[in-house]
């Protein structure tokens, strides 16, 4: 079998957009955990202004790493393919994603109640 010759398939833009929206997910749910962890660790600090400083940090933080995971790879397709549509597709296609996602992990959740 020639190597060479093979030819791997690009994922559809529905699929990078659906693996953006998960990917968020799980980073959100890893913020959570720690924001969780942090209320528990820090809960009687010495100084009460520290609470919030960690707090508005990781929500800059968060920000930006979420800002990264949604609209790293529409810049590049805006950037170096020149192409607006695809681009902006891709930011909606993701959008959307979020929000059936968020439909179905908030049902999972009531359901389990």
């Amino acid at each position: 079998m020639n190597l060479r010759n093979l030819r791997v398939e690009k994922p559809s833009l529905e699929f990078i957009a659906f693996l953006q929206a998960l990917g968020l997910v799980a980073y959100c749910f890893l913020v959570s955990l720690v924001m969780a962890g942090l209320n528990q660790t820090f809960h009687n600090l010495p100084m009460p202004v520290l609470g919030p400083v960690i707090v508005l940090t990781l929500f800059v933080a968060s920000a930006l790493i979420s800002s990264s995971i949604v609209l790293a790879y529409p810049l590049v397709i805006f950037w170096n393919q020149k192409n607006t549509t695809r681009a902006l597709k891709l930011v909606l296609e993701t959008a959307a994603w979020l929000a059936i996602l968020l439909v179905v992990i908030t049902t999972a959740i009531l359901a389990a109640r």
